[in-house]
């Protein structure tokens, strides 16, 4: 199949060929999503070719965790250098073509590889800032095994509508269950591109759904931070803008809907006047958090991956024995994988207390909550109570249930959340800060000091008390707030950037808080 298209601004030829690929040949959400003439005019070169890279025999798999030390790598040749280990790989996808300039050169352009220097010069800054070298590669997922061990990050590039085959988007889903992180860019802020890739992933997740990352998020301060941003045209913002869909508290899937890989290779983009893309110095300070970020949260990835124990509503449970509730909400509800099972077994060895090491999620106003003590409620973003979740959660506290809410990441958005979803349940009270004579500080270990991430210290310098924030109702503490993430200590992995309490703090304090709340 072939046809030819040509411009006013000059003479473009394209060849289409069937690709080697069956990407076109797929349908995308049960239809076929058909190309307009407009689409084509944004299949243009949008970068030089990279520089030619020296030949490499390959290396080992494996890459360190941030913090990132030199790490030797395994050698098959003695005199020859190993090629460093592959982090990230950019897939190959749709078609190619021929290019003519109005001076009379040409150029071979492909849809996955407008800007065939970004990922190289990505590589090097960030390799520069880190301290350490890591590779990246590219390849078409025909040839992709799917472990997240050997190919942490997946990266899509291009302007025009992606399609994927059924066995691509469950090759896709399994990889990102398993712990690997897919980024896509839209580089030159294509409509196209980024309303098909979007549209396909919510396909293969639709129980997640896309979020706007928040400015605290730790995406934007891995390296350096990323607070105001440059457009060198169509936009008048001066803020980040990246989505993505949370798989329990890490990034899995991440799209930017405005340029970044042009700005990795140092240049803008002349040839499309209706392009939004963020400038070289943006693009390269999102960029390096980038991988950081994918460095830092790869393992944290891998251990979520491993499967959980989930009760269910209709069990019968024993009365004397204690159930770990969790809410479901409309926002990113399920932060950790494995972290409540850790203190559930962490109460088991030193309490009395009957455990079951399930978690039960509920939903609010859906739900019957009169089984339960005990709500669990944490979340990375925002979220919204309705009428009828308001009134069974006020119904809960009422009945004497304790609900324990966590900060997971620490972070403003989830903070402003919760305050403002407490108010419609309990407006004539406040969250205050718990003194240190509560009892919830000695109901099984006395805890008059705490540990904290770099990041929680960092932002509060001198932090050293455990600070929980709490409501009294009929003269006990029945809603307990933790601004600092908690259940990223219970699961006990590191979570780079996360305001937390480390494992050790963060169990006493879930254990105390626990049997408090069984007491009282």
């Amino acid at each position: 199949m072939s046809f030819i298209s040509n411009r006013k601004d000059g003479a473009f030829v394209s060849t289409y060929m069937k690709s080697r690929q069956s990407w076109w040949l797929a349908l995308l959400l049960g239809g076929t999503i058909v190309s307009s003439a407009a689409e084509k005019d944004w299949f243009v070169p949008l970068g030089p070719p990279p520089e030619a890279g020296k030949r490499r025999i390959s290396g080992g798999e494996s890459f360190p965790p941030l913090p990132l030390p030199a790490t030797p790598l395994r050698r098959t040749e003695r005199k020859r250098e190993p090629s460093p280990p592959k982090l990230i790989a950019k897939v190959a996808w749709g078609e190619e073509a021929t290019y003519t300039y109005d001076e009379g050169g040409k150029t071979r352009i492909a849809d996955w590889n407008l800007c065939p220097g970004d990922l190289q010069q990505l590589m090097k800054a960030a390799s520069a800032r880190l301290g350490t070298t890591y590779g990246a590669d590219s390849f078409s997922l025909a040839t992709f095994d799917g472990d997240p061990a050997k190919t942490p990050v997946l990266f899509f590039s291009g302007v025009r509508t992606i399609r994927f085959s059924p066995h691509e988007l469950e090759l896709l889903r399994s990889y990102v269950l398993r712990g690997g992180m897919i980024v896509a860019d839209s580089i030159a802020g294509s409509p196209y591109f980024y309303d098909s890739f979007r549209a396909a992933m919510e396909q293969i997740f639709p129980d997640l759904g896309f979020r706007s990352i928040p400015e605290d998020h730790p995406i934007y301060h891995m390296l350096v931070d990323v607070d105001k941003v440059g457009f060198p045209k169509n936009s008048k913002s001066d803020r980040p803008e990246l989505e993505g869909m949370y798989v329990y508290s890490r990034i899995g899937v991440l799209i930017s809907k405005y340029g970044l890989g042009c700005g990795w290779d140092g240049h803008e983009v002349p040839m499309l006047k209706q392009a939004q893309y963020y400038d070289p110095v943006s693009a390269e300070k999102i960029g390096v958090n980038l991988i950081a970020y994918a460095v830092g949260y790869a393992r944290l990835g891998r251990e979520q991956a491993k499967p959980e124990l989930y009760g269910a509503l209709d069990e019968k449970h024993p009365t004397d024995e204690f159930v770990f509730a969790q809410i479901k909400h409309d926002g990113a509800w399920n932060a950790e994988s494995g972290g409540a099972t850790r203190l559930l077994e962490q109460l088991r060895q030193n309490t009395s207390l009957r455990v079951s090491l399930k978690r039960v999620p509920v939903q609010p106003g859906h739900d019957d909550l009169s089984p339960f003590t005990f709500l669990y409620l944490t979340g990375l973003d925002d979220f919204h109570w309705d009428a009828a979740a308001v009134a069974s959660v006020k119904h809960f506290l009422d009945s004497g249930g304790t609900l324990l809410i966590n900060n997971s990441l620490g972070l403003r958005t989830f903070d402003a959340a919760v305050r403002r979803e407490l108010k419609k349940v309990l407006p004539e009270s406040e969250l205050t800060p718990l003194a240190a004579s509560s009892p919830l500080f000695t109901s099984v270990f006395k805890i008059g000091a705490a540990d904290y991430t770099a990041a929680a210290r960092a932002q509060k310098p001198g932090l050293s008390a455990p600070r929980l924030e709490g409501v009294s109702l009929h003269g006990d503490v029945k809603v307990i707030y933790s601004p600092y993430d908690l259940e990223a200590g219970w699961q006990g992995m590191d979570h780079p950037l996360a305001k937390a309490y480390v494992p050790d703090s963060a169990l006493k304090l879930g254990i105390n808080i626990v049997m408090y709340a069984m007491t009282h």
